[in-house]
């Protein structure tokens, strides 16, 4: 670099090291809330084992273990949408159970996605639906306990055992270690992917399942799921017109 001009050799540094500088003081969990009251936690790059070793009790056999890595931070909702919110944008509400405070269910993908796109158009900011590599990423909350953060179903979680058949408020029961709720449990969520059977047998970055397929992932465990399906690894699916009192989502917003 001897006969670069120095004005030029500090620009080149600047631009190599300014997303750490500008992303160095939010913490996990950190958070900031939108215009419809949206609480969003920051959740940082990284990697982790993403699926369930072979001796996991309820493990099935789409759960293959392998490295990912997450190389960009993105914020994630530290709840599920509730109805409130989910009115606000779409001016209507077919749930099950109603209660503004409750998670919105009844929607489907296609409906999920329809509300990220009218939120990112209201605020001029990218939101969308998480991978389904972003969505364990983050309810693994940089650990390796069965549910979200514990290995105490109870204490984070309303699933078949306890939710005497309905859903609850959000941010009832205890968070994981980067601050969200109800990633085990109260509703399932839908992720971006289309499902695949097979996870890679590789280390990859950033993946983002299949480019096609007939269904759509779905994460997390509901009120009605019974243990084994309430795990951070267990996977399910859907099409992406279906709609279910038991499935609903939680946002992620880009970080730029």
């Amino acid at each position: 670099m001897s006969g670069l001009k120095p004005t030029f050799i500090i620009l080149l540094l600047f631009i190599t090291f300014y997303p750490a500088i500008i992303f160095a003081d939010e913490k996990p969990g950190d958070r900031i809330t939108n215009s419809i009251g949206v609480q969003l936690a920051w959740i940082p790059a990284g990697d982790f084992l993403m699926g369930s070793p072979y001796d996991e009790p309820g493990r099935q056999d789409d759960e293959f273990q392998h490295k990912v890595t997450i190389t960009r931070p993105f914020r994630i909702g530290v709840t599920e949408i509730t109805q409130a919110q989910w009115q606000t944008v779409m001016g209507i509400n077919r749930s099950q159970f109603k209660g503004d405070s409750l998670p919105v269910e009844k929607i489907s993908w296609k409906d999920a996605v329809k509300f990220c796109q009218k939120l990112s158009e209201k605020e001029g900011r990218t939101y969308r639906l998480p991978t389904e590599a972003e969505w364990e990423y983050a309810c693994r909350a940089g650990g390796t306990k069965r549910f979200a953060g514990s290995e105490n179903i109870e204490d984070i979680a309303w699933y078949a055992n306890n939710s005497r058949n309905t859903t609850h408020p959000v941010g009832s029961k205890e968070p994981n270690a980067w601050g969200l709720y109800d990633m085990t449990g109260n509703v399932s969520e839908w992720c971006a992917d289309y499902y695949a059977p097979d996870y890679p047998e590789q280390a990859v970055s950033d993946p983002a399942g299949p480019a096609e397929g007939k269904y759509h992932v779905i994460r997390g465990g509901a009120w009605d799921t019974f243990l084994p399906g309430c795990r951070c690894a267990a996977r399910s699916s859907a099409p992406a017109s279906y709609q279910f009192k038991q499935t609903g989502f939680r946002l992620l917003l880009e970080v730029k």
